[in-house]
């Protein structure tokens, strides 16, 4: 059981239900891009397409199938709805729940997301005898206590593990790709802003993580029959929210001022961004910012079961990096 719950249009669900009609004739390969296409549509998902055919290929058709056709019932399903729910436990063997919000808005609290949600998942793998439940959390939530993500998560990993002991809960630092909320909104910022505020004098310390290298992370878990009841997981590199900012800017070729302000300026600032209906910064995500997202020593990592992270930062970045770019696709900057 995927992680996913997924609004379709109408166009798609057409789609869905052609793909679910044919899935026991046509080429697995074929239907997972044709999939593809119908969660990602848009020229900018290309990366994202790419990394999902290429798991794909990790598949036997048979599995794909049976993969297909609880997908094709789970774009339906509130989350909430605990029979509809229930009913997808009983033809799975492993759930990986990879649901998770960054702010809170109308009938998503992190309360429910991070904490009872996972806590039902825990409850129906054990009723089911499901082998293995795969929880994805967030690194550094025993340390930044102030933040009420930071709780909630930390509450959902105790209910997981105490209604499921046959847990694996992953903590990932930042989780960077195309079309995620971290490098894509800093980029935007950037491409818009004169000057850009630094919190904390942007020494908050992260270890970003390409999803790619957290896709073969939670595969390999699965594959090799890992268990473990948390696990750490980073990326290749340590930097610092001013390193990771001054990338970003060489990457899209912008010149900003980098602008140290003080606490109460970040809280006004923070107040202001959150009555947007996308938040580009909550007073939340301000204090989780005082807390550096790295390693705590305290558990294994990534790299301690045998899947050490591969991708470059501004490697990967630079795949995508055009579309904040002067020029687009088609400009000629050289990254120095």
């Amino acid at each position: 059981m995927g992680g996913a719950i997924l609004e379709l249009n109408l166009r798609s669900r057409l789609l869905m239900h052609f793909g679910n009609a044919t899935k026991s004739v046509l080429p697995y390969m074929w239907l997972y891009r044709f999939f593809a296409f119908i969660i990602m549509p848009n020229r900018n998902h290309r990366e994202s397409r790419i990394l999902f055919i290429r798991e794909a290929k990790k598949l036997y058709q048979k599995e794909f199938i049976r993969w297909f056709k609880l997908t094709s019932e789970v774009y339906r399903k509130n989350i909430f709805d605990e029979n509809k729910i229930r009913n997808l436990f009983e033809r799975a063997d492993i759930c990986i729940n990879l649901i998770g919000i960054l702010y809170e808005k109308k009938g998503s609290s992190f309360k429910n997301i991070h904490t009872l949600f996972p806590s039902l998942l825990a409850k129906l793998s054990k009723q089911n005898k499901l082998k293995h439940l795969i929880h994805l959390s967030a690194l550094g939530v025993s340390e930044a206590t102030e933040s009420e993500y930071a709780r909630s998560k930390l509450d959902g990993e105790k209910e997981i593990l105490k209604n499921f002991p046959l847990s694996t809960i992953l903590r990932p630092s930042v989780v960077y790709s195309v079309d995620d909320n971290f490098t894509t909104n800093f980029m935007t910022l950037l491409n818009r802003l004169p000057v850009f505020p630094l919190y904390y004098n942007g020494q908050t310390k992260f270890m970003p993580i390409h999803s790619s290298d957290l896709v073969d992370i939670i595969f390999n878990i699965v594959s090799k029959n890992i268990y473990s009841q948390i696990i750490e997981c980073v990326g290749t590199e340590t930097l610092t929210l001013k390193e990771i900012i001054q990338k970003l800017l060489n990457l899209i070729d912008k010149r900003r001022i980098l602008l140290p302000v003080p606490l109460f300026f970040g809280k006004l600032s923070a107040k202001f961004f959150q009555l947007f209906p996308k938040p580009l910064l909550t007073e939340d995500q301000l204090k989780l910012l005082k807390y550096d997202n790295i390693l705590s020593g305290k558990y294994k990592t990534n790299s301690d079961i045998g899947f050490p992270a591969k991708c470059l930062f501004e490697k990967e970045v630079e795949k995508y990096c055009y579309m904040w770019r002067q020029g687009g696709q088609f400009s000629k900057k050289n990254i120095s």
